[in-house]
């Protein structure tokens, strides 16, 4: 396996916006962890009317220095790349104190209100989210000294969107390419047929810049998710061979492939071979027993 320079560096203080590039500012809330790095990154655009991209986690203290960096500037519209619990806890707030226009792909829950258990093991709420403008791939947003194009980038989440930002050369890829660490794949929410295909997508691109829900500024990110879609690959590889070996579950594969791992790592680790193993098997690579949930299934190579 290839190792990924990653970039932990960070210039930044809690509550305190920074300028990234001209009209676009960076708030980071303070809810660090091992997923979300130093926390979640808000971006606020524009000079006058405003956008706000990912209004971050219910937080006092974060929602307080969003307003203040605001001021009495109007927020038109609040950008949601995607619907997980440390991007979008915040947004009934943060839309009721501004009265902007939310926009996001939306999604539909045959459950509204139902609670899971993410790859941290902490709950969030997969309810319908039904923004008052869905926005898919290519559609345009724009307001005073900014505009934006979507770009429907799913995998780590069905309903992911990434911001580009022509003018800027600049892209918010949201959880899809972070440059401190690789995203999270986790079933069923998570699909690595469809991650992997967002990220050849953005691997193609012409080079941006970066702007990632967590962690700092990556330049040349299209060489960064070229690197990490070479990463993925040689994984599955990995896992594959693993798999030939006789590893004939996810557990059995973690153990192998994942030297000196972080033991609160453990379950998101297995939910990325988990990942992993379903695109081997849409891909007629490997078998599982019949009926048998691919996290507990006995499995071998075809």
């Amino acid at each position: 396996m290839t190792d990924i320079e990653f970039r932990t560096d960070m210039a930044f203080s809690y509550g305190e916006p920074t300028m990234v590039v001209p009209e676009v500012r960076r708030l980071v809330a303070n809810n660090p962890s091992v997923f979300t790095f130093k926390g979640t990154n808000t971006y606020i655009l524009g000079s006058n009317a405003l956008a706000i991209i990912d209004p971050g986690p219910d937080d006092d203290a974060h929602f307080e220095a969003t307003m203040r960096a605001v001021g009495r500037r109007r927020v038109s519209h609040i950008l949601i790349t995607h619907t997980h619990r440390d991007h979008i806890d915040g947004l009934p707030r943060l839309a009721k104190a501004t009265g902007a226009t939310i926009c996001g792909f939306g999604r539909a829950s045959p459950e509204s209100g139902a609670r899971k258990v993410s790859p941290s093991g902490t709950e969030f709420v997969d309810e319908g989210f039904v923004p008052d403008l869905v926005l898919k791939d290519g559609d345009e947003v724009a307001g005073d000294g900014w505009a934006v194009r979507a770009m429907f980038t799913p995998g780590h989440a069905p309903d992911h969107l990434c911001f580009a930002m022509p003018d800027q050369n600049v892209i918010f890829s949201g959880d899809h390419v972070m440059g401190w660490n690789t995203s999270v794949v986790a079933p069923p929410e998570g699909n690595m047929q469809d991650y992997m295909a967002s990220l050849e997508r953005m691997a193609e691109g012409a080079d941006a810049v970066y702007f990632p829900g967590h962690g700092g500024r990556i330049e040349k990110g299209s060489r960064i998710a070229r690197a990490y879609l070479v990463h993925r690959r040689l994984r599955e590889q990995s896992i594959l061979e693993a798999i030939q070996g006789g590893h004939g579950t996810i557990k059995d594969i973690v153990t192998l492939i994942y030297r000196e791992l972080d033991p609160r790592l453990f379950r998101a680790a297995s939910l990325s071979v988990e990942a992993h193993v379903d695109h081997l098997i849409e891909r007629g690579r490997v078998a599982k027993d019949d009926g048998a949930a691919t996290a507990t299934a006995m499995l071998r190579a075809v």
